[in-house]
Order: C-alpha cells, then sequence, then structure tokens
C-alpha cells in the first residue's frame, strides 16, 4: 500500500475544508446551480435520477482492509447500506444525502481517501492491472507508475480544465491487463536495449465513437515518461475541440489530425520539454517507492497443497480453475472475490459483506485488496494451503462464485434504475441473463466469455470490448437493447502477424449484428449466440471470441435472427452509435 506523506494528506484535508465550505453556501443560496456544479463535479459528487452519487477514488485500484471497514461504515452510515465498484476501479454511493457529503470526505481523509478528479474535464484516476505487484508477468510493478501519475497529475493547473475528460491506464506486464487499448493514452511497460520505458498508445476510448489507440511512440524511457506525457496533453490541450463535447475527446483530435501527424506535434514539443522539470531523477522514483508498503512473504514450497486433489467439492475445483491465479512468489496465490452472484447487481457489494471480505484480507493476507476492471475484488496474497478454508468462508458470504472469466462474470453499469443519461436499464438485464444460465457446469463447458452490458452509449459498462456486447438505446420512448459482438479489451489476435502484434494491444471493438431486442428478448438472444458458438467450435478449447474472429459475426446473426420470434417484433431500423 502507498502510505500518505504530510504533503498528501494535508492536500486532502484541505479539499475536505474547501468544499465543507462550498456545500454551506450552496445550501444556504449563496451560490446558484451552475455556480456549485463545477465545485461539486471537482469533488465527485453527480445529481443521478433519484440522488447524488459520490465517485470516489481508488487510485489504481489498491485498497487496504483499514479503508474497505471505512467503505462499509459510509455504506452503512450515510447510504443504504451497500456501494458499487465501476470498471475504472472506484466505488460508488448512490444514495448520499447533500448535506451529508462533507462528512463522507472528511472520513475518507481519515483514511487517506478522498473523491479528487473522479470527475471533471481533468485527468481521471489512473488504472492498472488488478494483479499489479503480484503477477508473475511483470517487467515493472505499475503501482509505482500509476502513483508517480497521480502525484504529477492531481490539481496540475495546466490540465484541471481539459477539453474533455481524460483517463491513463498503465500496463506492467507482458499480457496486457489494463485496457490499455481503449483509454485516452495507455502505457505498456517494455525493454529496449537493456534499459526500462513503455509503450504509447494514444487515442483510444468507448463512448459513442469507439476507438483502438494508435501506437504513437514505440519506446520512452522512463525517466522522459512525464515530460512525454505534458508533450502529449499540451497537443490535446492546443488543438482539442471545445465547441462540441461529442468531439472534444482526445481520440477525435487523433483521428482528425492524422495518428503521424498527431505524433510529430507531440515528438517536437516534447523535444523542448525533455530534460526539464518533470524528467524523473533515480532518487524520486526510490522515494516514491519506499513509500509503499510491501508484504513480508515466507519461504514456501511452489507445490503447496491447495487441497485439489482431496477436496470432493466439485465447486471448490470450479473455484480453483476459474477463482484463483498466478502469483510472482512461490506457494501463494491471488484470488478473486466475485461479485457477481446471481441475483446480485454486477459490482454490488454489501456494508457487512465489506467487514467480512476486509477481515478476510488480514486472516489469509497482508491485508491488501484490488478493485479489477470486471467490477470483481481481489484478495492479493493468500497462502495455497489455505484456498479450501478461503473457499468456505467466501462461499458463506456468497462470494465465492466460480464465474471470473465466464458468461455471468457480467460487466454492467448502474443503468437506467440510477443513471440520469441511461436510456435503459442494465441491472435487470444482467439479472435474466444470470438466471438463464445459473449453472456453473454448463457455464463451464461453454467457457472463457466476456458479456458487458451499458444502459447508454457512454459505455461505462465498456459494451463495445465484450465479446457479447449489450447497448441500451431508446426507441420512441421505449427501451430496446442493441447486440455487438467481437470486442476485445486486449488479448493475442489469432492470424496476425508478430510485427503486427507488437503494434496493437489486442483490443478490438465489437461489430452490431442487426437492429436491435426488446428486453425480455435479449436473454434468448444470448442464448441463441452461446449455442450457435457450441455448434461452430473446432473444440472445446476453441474460445466464443475466437470463434467469431475466424468465422466472422455473419453466422451467429443468422442464428439469432431465423427465429421468428425475435425478427418479427424487431425494430426496423438500426440504433445510431
Amino acid at each position: 500500500m502507498y502510505i500518505y506523506d504530510e504533503v498528501d494528506q494535508n492536500l486532502v484535508e484541505q479539499r475536505v475544508a474547501q468544499f465543507s465550505d462550498q456545500t454551506r453556501r450552496f445550501l444556504a443560496g449563496e451560490l446558484t446551480e451552475d455556480e456549485f456544479r463545477v465545485l461539486r463535479l471537482q469533488n465527485g459528487l453527480y445529481i443521478q435520477r433519484h440522488a447524488p452519487m459520490l465517485r470516489v477514488a481508488i487510485p489504481y485500484g489498491m485498497l487496504s482492509s483499514t479503508q474497505l471497514r471505512a467503505l462499509a461504515e459510509i455504506a452503512r452510515r450515510w447510504d443504504r447500506g451497500y456501494a458499487h465498484f465501476s470498471t475504472r476501479q472506484n466505488i460508488q454511493f448512490n444514495w448520499p444525502a447533500l448535506p451529508n457529503v462533507p462528512d463522507i470526505l472528511a472520513k475518507l481523509a481519515t483514511v487517506q481517501m478522498h473523491a479528487i478528479q473522479t470527475s471533471g474535464n481533468c485527468i481521471r484516476n489512473t488504472t492498472t492491472d488488478h494483479f499489479a505487484g503480484i503477477a508473475p508477468d511483470e517487467l515493472v510493478n505499475p503501482l509505482v507508475w500509476c502513483e508517480i501519475i497521480r502525484q504529477w497529475s492531481t490539481f496540475h493547473p495546466e490540465f484541471a480544465f481539459l477539453p474533455r475528460k481524460f483517463k491513463i491506464a498503465v500496463s506492467g506486464a507482458h499480457t496486457d491487463r489494463a485496457a490499455a487499448g481503449v483509454n485516452d493514452i495507455g502505457l505498456q511497460a517494455v525493454e529496449q536495449n537493456g534499459e526500462v520505458g513503455f509503450r504509447v498508445w494514444i487515442g483510444g476510448g468507448l463512448g459513442r465513437t469507439p476507438m483502438v489507440g494508435h501506437l504513437i511512440k514505440p519506446f520512452v524511457a522512463w525517466y522522459d515518461l512525464l515530460t512525454y506525457l505534458q508533450a502529449a496533453l499540451r497537443v490535446y490541450n492546443l488543438h482539442g475541440r471545445r465547441d462540441n463535447k461529442y468531439k472534444a475527446r482526445i481520440k477525435i483530435l487523433v483521428k482528425d489530425l492524422k495518428p503521424h501527424v498527431f505524433a510529430a506535434e507531440v515528438e517536437a514539443l516534447w523535444q523542448t520539454l525533455r530534460g526539464g522539470p518533470d524528467t524523473i531523477r533515480q532518487e524520486e522514483l526510490d522515494a516514491i517507492a519506499a513509500r509503499f508498503t510491501w508484504p513480508k512473504y515466507e519461504s514456501l514450497p511452489a507445490d503447496l497443497n491447495d487441497g485439489s486433489d482431496d477436496k470432493a467439492e466439485s465447486g471448490y475445483r470450479h473455484w480453483l480453475k476459474r477463482n484463483v491465479h498466478a502469483h510472482k512468489v512461490p506457494g501463494y496465490a491471488a484470488v478473486t472475490v466475485s461479485l457477481k452472484a446471481t441475483g446480485v447487481p454486477p459490482g454490488d457489494i454489501t456494508a457487512e459483506q465489506m467487514d467480512a471480505v476486509a477481515d478476510l484480507a488480514e486472516e489469509f493476507g497482508f491485508g491488501e485488496l484490488r478493485v479489477s476492471h470486471e467490477q470483481n475484488l481481489i484478495l492479493a496474497d493468500v497462502r495455497r494451503d489455505h484456498l479450501y478454508a478461503l473457499w468456505q468462508r467466501l462461499k458463506a458470504l456468497n462470494l465465492a462464485t466460480a464465474n471470473i472469466g465466464l458468461l455471468t462474470n457480467i460487466i454492467a453499469c448502474p443503468g437506467g434504475d440510477f443513471c440520469a443519461l441511461a436510456n435503459a436499464v442494465s441491472i435487470p438485464v444482467a439479472a435474466a441473463i444470470q438466471e438463464r444460465f445459473d449453472d456453473l457446469d454448463y457455464l463451464h463447458d461453454i467457457g472463457e466469455l466476456d458479456l458487458n452490458i451499458s444502459g447508454c452509449i457512454n459505455s461505462c459498462g465498456h459494451h463495445h470490448v465484450g465479446h457479447i456486447g449489450i447497448l441500451g438505446v431508446d426507441k420512441a420512448g421505449e427501451e430496446w437493447y442493441q447486440i455487438t459482438l467481437g470486442g476485445r479489451q486486449s488479448g493475442a489476435q489469432k492470424n496476425v502477424s508478430a510485427l503486427e502484434a507488437d503494434k496493437s494491444t489486442g483490443a478490438a471493438i465489437g461489430k452490431i449484428i442487426g437492429p436491435s431486442f426488446a428486453r425480455d428478448q435479449v436473454p434468448v438472444v444470448v442464448e441463441h449466440l452461446v449455442q450457435a458458438y457450441l455448434d461452430m467450435r473446432d473444440s472445446e478449447h476453441e474460445r466464443f471470441i475466437d470463434v467469431v474472429e475466424r468465422l466472422g459475426i455473419g453466422p451467429f446473426k443468422e442464428r439469432v435472427y431465423a427465429d421468428s420470434a425475435l425478427s418479427n417484433s424487431t425494430p426496423k431500423e438500426a440504433a445510431h452509435v
């Protein structure tokens, strides 16, 4: 865990005092709605369909057990007893009363947390791999680099009012698990001639115009990282559209300028900044790394018994296969705590569950947790011979669903049940799909399949990069759902040359299969798509996404629209994307 120094603590405490006075003045009628809007957004406070929503930052997705207990207390005391983890590794409270928000922020400050830069046209919370620091395939520990970017970008006066919100993701591993290709800037650690640095992708993003980022710089040495980021953001700040929010993201600028022109402008500006004050020195890097606490691992045998041979329960074996992950330290494992049990809104967790998971993080690890892009929690450091006991405890909490990487590990935004921007609900659709596929043996037969749901085109559920994506659209005041196939947030693509693979993060945007469907038809559509895959796969080892990439969306589309019950009741026009 990163431990605040005096500067960090003073910064968040001063922000709490500042916002407390701003809220007092607004409630007293001394500030207008327009004047207060910009102030509350700077503190992560939105006005949603039914109540304010407070988005709390979890920098690079890392939590301590103490912080999780504080979030549980906030949920009980100032909300409705639960909270929601987002795809940006943050947490959201959907029901706080406005007068209580300063008190919530004050509570967060006592455990080194805040809501700074979780909204607004600034550099948002930097995200990374949820196995950061423990992944066996890491080249560098991205947590340190995320913290460097956090310190550099927080309250940076030059980038406080960008043309639009700005998101950075950092991957320190050979396999990108940070969705670097669909962020405004994606960084992936690489080594060149014995020197560590980063590949830089710029211009990715989802929303109304989904795009995969372009490789703008194949290698930036680690000490030059901040000066290069500064150059890229200055070019964006200079040319980015401020007259049209739909064309304001950097992805539109890179597309309009052309990637090579954008890259040339950044390169020219970077040459004037390189070697300047933002150049990272080794002693600065070491100082930040020293502010992290690292676990004191035991010396254990790599083949430590996990109980898989002598425990008869199939549920435990399924859980070992799907929810337990490799660790860089022999004898240890990382464990995903699934927040995707059938009937539970994806990413939601109760205050009681938060307290219990905090206890488990201390009992079975070193009190550290991670939040994943898939809206689950990770226990980072579990001894392999303790896995069976942990599984039993999680099962009692309804947190041991063995579905990580499977169809019911659904990523979904809160949708129309909460969000004022949504065209349609997401949570009831996720629940209906979970119920239809509530058979773990069948799910394991289907194999890996990412299903993502967004309630509107803003794509907070990342539907564009789901193997199956579901988007809520408005048809004459009614809720309909558009289906896409073939998206992926990262990974190795088949039938791609080594040179092409080296220039790509493996991210891909899904393709629309055709006209949209009514809400009650969506589970049937998913069932048709799954059955088509099972019928067409070459073997049980060929994944859903592999079949889509091998055959295209045509055979899947034919299977779905061959069902007259679906095709006859579907609107004729396809929704605008």
